[in-house]
């Protein structure tokens, strides 16, 4: 017959040996505790980290432990799934046996992993960077490249524009049509504009000077005709 206490007794023993600084017993009846793993330290010693828990069920090893993870450091909601599958995977092939140390080994090389493609994760978010930004630039100097579609809604879009344009300088030049009057229009709203020479003439009209010394009799100006003088004579007149 099993001796399961005496089983889970000694494996408690072996445990607080090999993780003397990570094992910490929690309870004993039933029988509780927890193991940090933590993984080798990658690039720029960054780390992922986890602690996990797991109480001894009555007919532990041939039943397995229970198990969960209680805390985390730099894992994301997918690590831990796949954690858990994990788990659950090794405690299926390894039941019959104390296994502890099995799952905890498990859980360490997955952490080893994760480090890993976390630094290959990082370098394929440079490389992505790095083709995005090769690609914004050549679009800067080389421009989108000309299809039948892209030019097709370049056109519609440039003809609406033009159609919108014109729609306003129409409605421009009709406003300034309807703004601007007629001569018929301005009399028509200044009834005085007919009275307006009329009154100015008569307004200055008594304010006329006139200088009669600029005037003189016609007789008194010293007038010559031709035929008078006695030098006068047409023949020379067509021999010049």
């Amino acid at each position: 017959m099993t001796d399961y206490s005496e089983e889970q007794r000694n494996e408690l023993e072996a445990l607080e040996s090999i993780y003397p600084d990570s094992f910490t017993v929690l309870s004993e009846e039933p029988t509780t505790f927890t193991i940090t793993v933590t993984s080798e330290a990658g690039e720029n010693d960054e780390t992922v980290q986890t602690t996990l828990k797991f109480t001894y069920r009555e007919k532990y090893p041939d039943e397995t432990p229970l198990y969960e993870i209680v805390s985390q450091e730099n894992l994301d909601d997918n690590d831990v799934t796949d954690i858990m599958k994990l788990l659950e995977q090794q405690a299926e092939e390894n039941l019959g046996m104390v296994m502890i140390f099995t799952l905890v080994s498990a859980v360490q090389e997955k952490l080893n992993e994760i480090v890993d493609q976390i630094k290959t994760r990082r370098e394929e978010e440079k490389k992505q960077k790095e083709r995005e930004a090769e690609e914004e630039e050549k679009q800067r100097f080389h421009g989108t490249p000309v299809t039948i579609e892209n030019f097709l809604n370049w056109k519609a879009k440039f003809d609406a524009e033009l159609l919108e344009i014109k729609r306003k300088k129409m409605k421009e030049e009709e406003q300034a049509g309807k703004n601007k009057l007629s001569g018929k229009q301005l009399f028509e709203m200044d009834h005085n504009l007919d009275t307006s020479d009329i009154q100015f003439l008569e307004e200055a009209g008594n304010n006329v000077e006139v200088d009669e010394s600029l005037f003189q009799e016609m007789d008194d100006l010293e007038l010559e005709d031709e035929e008078d003088d006695p030098d006068y004579n047409p023949v020379n007149l067509d021999s010049d």
